[in-house]
């Protein structure tokens, strides 16, 4: 019923900007808390963000005063500004999310991730 799709990813120089973004569709009822997460290959998926239906927003050490974690309720969908980035950041990254479906309990799902590519 519910599915999440990631935009945004690319090729990018380091020290530079990217916006990631994350719609939910279907048949919702609420979104709740939003995540960001990213997997590099041969590696666990790594939690980077993740802000509550109010607002309130927590971020992994490795990407604490770089990236920002935003939402938009009226369009369901969570944003991940990254900026100063690193070719560390270099990764797929994908959205998570607690979403209410047709007025059931709140259940949670994955989008299917966009690539993010940092390198000169």
């Amino acid at each position: 019923q519910v599915q999440l799709v990631e935009s945004g990813g690319g090729l990018v120089q380091p020290g530079g900007s990217l916006r990631l973004s994350c719609a939910a569709s279907g048949s919702i009822f609420r979104v709740n808390t939003m995540r960001w997460y990213r997997q590099v290959p041969g590696k666990q998926r790594e939690w980077l963000a993740i802000i509550s239906s109010d607002g309130g927003t927590t971020y992994a050490e490795s990407v604490k005063g770089r990236f920002t974690i935003s939402r938009d309720d009226a369009k369901h969908t969570v944003y991940l500004e990254m900026n100063s980035l690193k070719p560390e950041d270099t990764a797929v990254y994908y959205c998570n999310a607690d979403v209410e479906v047709s007025r059931l309990p709140s259940r949670n799902y994955w989008g299917q991730g966009t690539q993010v590519t940092v390198s000169s």
